[in-house]
């Protein structure tokens, strides 16, 4: 078994680390919060006979998806999963000799709390597609339990008191196999099961409790060295019946790498879309992916120092961020605004000059913002992400082709949901809208910002600059 990389899989961990730890600890990252209570909510996969008895938490997951091999490929699954860690803080009895467990350990004005950590672990599978094609290859794994204790001294050199940090141990398996299917195309589909075969003798016991003995945000990457993955969310047409027949429990299977790369895929319990990325401007993780970075930070910034004090306690990845937030430069703040690059390309609309030749890049917030009047940067060198950035476009006035229509601001459009259309944009399937600015994004896509006609709060939506998008394959010219 090899421990080279595959091709993609460099790329990929840096989202699967997202996936990893979605909701490890939320804003604003203190034990107390109320939001913290209840924790591990994605990829969680349960002792079976806690599951079987409890509540409706899966112990294992199925990823199938379809690859176009070659005459040697090799597959490679990358597993990936938290393991639950229980921080303990006791306080020492100098004159016992003897420590006990606290809800708090003070220290040099601070303190440490209890609070459940979390070990990241990997299993690595690797086998000839000849292999898994005659018949399910079963890998079992094992991480083991464990107790260490650390003391805490002050800043003085006196002993405080120690942390413990217990780890229960976990079983898995890994179960891969491979068919091929009928037709002229051969394809081949791929079957991955990830199954938690942990001990359990007390299916009653409490959600905590079995989330010790769990694989936590457990995801997969899968690679190929010779041959192409298919995409699920966009097959072509000749594989969409072999692709609605694959069967996906519990976890969803997207390409991943460079857009255009093939060689992996990205099961993950969260839905993303093929080619997902990191974006440039996020400068570390905040634990919710869901949520606007600027944002956060910004409400990170604003906690009091006794609730920072309260969050660096609690979590060394939580201090990690209060850190990085107090010590970000101005500059990174700004990039967090948001960009939304104008539309190019469109006859009459100039083609922006590209970052670092001293000329504007035509990229905006996505709102919109004033030039910081305290700014200190020379008005001749606008910064890219300032509106005013190129003032020879305008997303008020520029158009797009749809149908051999132009549409541009005020024009009337009827709205047709892709299939990547999230539930609420498809309730508004068949709906007339009106055409408010036509952007293009940092990818390089177009997006019609509208407003609903028949909404009563069109006009506040406009004030505000609240609007729904739509890519003009998914709008009907009126």
């Amino acid at each position: 078994m090899s421990d080279a990389p595959f091709p993609s899989f460099e790329l990929a961990r840096k989202v699967a680390d997202a996936v990893l730890y979605e909701g490890y600890l939320l804003y604003p990252y203190r034990a107390s919060a109320a939001k913290n209570q209840a924790r591990w909510q994605f990829g969680v996969l349960m002792p079976r006979r806690w599951s079987e008895g409890g509540p409706d938490e899966p112990w294992a997951t199925r990823t199938e998806c379809l690859l176009e091999p070659e005459e040697a490929t090799t597959v490679r699954v990358l597993v990936r999963f938290l393991h639950v860690q229980a921080k303990t803080v006791e306080v020492v009895d100098v004159e016992a000799g003897t420590f006990h467990e606290a809800d708090a350990l003070p220290v040099d004005g601070s303190e440490l709390v209890p609070w459940d950590e979390a070990a990241e672990q990997e299993v690595t599978v690797e086998a000839p597609l000849a292999r898994l094609l005659a018949g399910q290859l079963v890998t079992p794994f094992e991480r083991p339990g464990g107790r260490r204790v650390e003391p805490v001294h002050t800043a003085a050199g006196q002993l405080a008191g120690r942390t413990v940090r217990r780890r229960w141990p976990v079983l898995g398996e890994v179960k891969l196999s491979a068919e091929r299917l009928d037709g002229p195309y051969g394809l081949v589909r791929l079957r991955l099961g990830l199954e938690n075969a942990s001990a359990w003798h007390d299916p009653g016991a409490d959600r905590a409790v079995a989330l010790r003995h769990s694989l936590v945000a457990a995801h997969s990457l899968v690679g190929v060295d010779q041959g192409v993955f298919l995409s699920l969310l966009d097959p072509p047409e000749w594989a969409k019946p072999a692709a609605e027949a694959c069967q996906n429990l519990h976890t969803w299977p997207v390409l991943i790498g460079d857009e255009g790369r093939r060689d992996a895929m990205l099961s993950s319990p969260i839905i993303l879309y093929d080619h997902p990325t990191i974006a440039p401007e996020s400068p570390g993780d905040l634990f919710d992916a869901t949520e606007i970075d600027e944002i956060l930070t910004l409400r990170t910034m604003a906690l009091t120092e006794d609730e920072k004090r309260e969050a660096r306690a609690t979590d060394e990845r939580a201090a990690a961020i209060i850190d990085r937030v107090d010590n970000m430069p101005p500059e990174l703040l700004e990039r967090l605004h948001g960009a939304v690059r104008y539309l190019q390309g469109v006859e009459g609309t100039p083609e922006p000059h590209p970052p670092g030749d001293g000329a504007p890049t035509g990229r905006v917030a996505a709102h919109g913002k004033e030039q910081d009047p305290l700014s200190t940067a020379p008005p001749e060198l606008v910064p890219w992400w300032d509106p005013g950035a190129d003032r020879t476009v305008s997303p008020e006035t520029d158009g797009v082709v749809v149908a051999g229509v132009t549409v541009a601001k005020g024009s009337r459009v009827r709205l047709r949901p892709g299939q990547r259309a999230d539930a609420q944009d498809m309730f508004l399937a068949g709906r007339l809208a009106t055409v408010e600015a036509v952007f293009l994004d940092v990818d390089g896509d177009r997006h019609l910002a509208v407003t609903l006609d028949e909404d009563p709060a069109a006009d506040l939506q406009r004030w505000h600059g609240r609007f729904l998008y739509f890519s003009p394959d998914e709008v009907e010219p009126r």
